[in-house]
């Protein structure tokens, strides 16, 4: 750092104080490159535990670039995705749940991903996991004893405890496996397909809820021939929304292949908007449309209440396919602020306190979860078979190591790069 950084101050840099800034140039050959802050950062009171600096300058494209071609002639090596914070964990800064919600709060799409992310990253999941083991650990003891004093008639007393941990740690984990529902909807977005006959007024619907004219908008049907997606938060709740084509019986091969994938992404969706012209009575098309959304988690709109309505909200065929029919004009934005309260209700999202509870986000967290869940079971069937007491204490070190590998405690190099790998540059 001295080859390159002349602060205005000079001082040894072994008796600069940590959470310090220094300013002064990078120079080159005696030529000021840049003016720039210099943070300091002492060991063990860094993101990583070890000495670190950061260069804080002008910023632009050229000036950085130099400065970092200058640290890497003076002997730096280039950050690796996820470098800082790979060494925060193998350091043992914080653990790997806590290390993968840094990925998640950079990533994070709404609000509550944010929340949910933020959690994690100050411990909650890794402390709830943590008393668990401890819960188990605490049993463990015991039949270690019965293990290796078999004189001693404790085993009967020990099984007893061991049935009583292992119900109490299952209800705990299958608490922490239900949520990831909701969580997954919190990380990747409610899945929501906008469906309705062509003209229905779905690209109006979808620029409205994004506040810009994303789809093209015309009096001519089937403009729509393929599928537009966007990420759109409400009320905190991350949306990705789906506008489809048209649905209805075209001559056009393209077309065709628009509506198929319609059909095909309303089966998958997690919520489906169907649409209808309020202004028309209901036609084939839009009983088919009432049939695909029969059965889903699924919202009425009724467009075009500014023109003469011909479907009302009272419309047995509507209520008996939905709980959930509103009334709007996505022409003149009347209704729209209806629909975003009726989307919070529901999946209650927003019942979700993120102080309290803890939220499930990573697949891998979950699998794990699981995975200990069945551990817990492939025990309790050891003990119903009467199996020695060091064949059922095998099974309950694999729900130890099935919980050790959410914080990383027996997680293999491996799994270990590849999550990292996910990392931008440098994180």
């Amino acid at each position: 750092m001295d080859n390159i950084f002349i602060p205005k101050k000079k001082e040894p840099i072994e008796e600069i104080k940590g959470y310090t800034i220094k300013y002064g140039n990078i120079v080159e050959d005696g030529k000021v490159i840049d003016e720039v802050l210099v943070s300091y950062f002492k060991e063990p009171k860094s993101y990583t535990t070890e000495n670190m600096c950061e260069i804080n300058s002008h910023g632009g494209n050229i000036v950085v670039k130099k400065i970092l071609e200058l640290c890497l002639k003076n002997g730096a090596d280039l950050a690796e995705p996820g470098e800082f914070t790979k060494r925060a964990f193998l350091n043992g800064r914080i653990d790997l749940a806590q290390a993968e919600s840094v990925i998640d709060v950079i990533n994070a799409k709404s609000e509550k991903e944010v929340k949910a992310g933020i959690k994690q990253l100050k411990g909650g999941l890794s402390k709830e996991i943590s008393d668990i083991k401890q819960e188990i650990m605490d049993v463990m003891v015991n039949i270690e004893v019965a293990i290796d004093y078999p004189e001693y008639d404790v085993e009967e007393v020990t099984n007893n405890q061991i049935v009583t941990m292992l119900d109490s740690v299952e209800e705990k984990l299958r608490k922490l496996e239900s949520t990831f529902d909701n969580g997954k909807l919190i990380k990747e977005g409610i899945k929501t397909a906008i469906i309705g006959k062509p003209n229905a007024g779905k690209s109006s619907l979808l620029n409205r809820i994004l506040k810009e004219d994303r789809a093209i908008v015309t009096e001519y049907e089937g403009t729509t021939r393929d599928t537009i997606e966007e990420f759109v938060s409400i009320n905190g709740i991350p949306l990705k929304l789906i506008d489809t084509a048209g649905i209805r019986k075209a001559e056009d091969e393209v077309e065709k292949i628009g509506i198929y994938k319609s059909k095909e992404i309303a089966k998958e969706a997690d919520l489906i908007i169907a649409i209808f012209d309020s202004s028309k009575p209901l036609s084939n098309e839009d009983e088919e449309i009432l049939e695909i959304i029969k059965d889903k988690k699924s919202i009425i709109i009724l467009n075009k209440i500014d023109l003469n309505q011909k479907i009302k909200k009272d419309d047995e065929r509507l209520k008996i396919v939905s709980n959930c029919i509103i009334e709007i004009s996505a022409l003149n934005n009347i209704g729209i602020d209806n629909l975003y309260e009726e989307i919070t209700k529901l999946f209650a999202l927003n019942q979700i306190s993120f102080d309290n509870d803890i939220v499930i986000t990573n697949v891998r967290h979950k699998n794990l979860i699981h995975k200990a869940i069945e551990s817990i079971n492939k025990t309790k069937n050891t003990l119903k078979e009467k199996m020695p007491i060091d064949i059922v204490a095998v099974y309950i070190k694999d729900i130890l190591e099935d919980l050790g590998n959410i914080t990383g405690e027996f997680v293999t190099e491996d799994i270990i790069n590849e999550i990292f790998s996910k990392f931008c540059l440098g994180k």
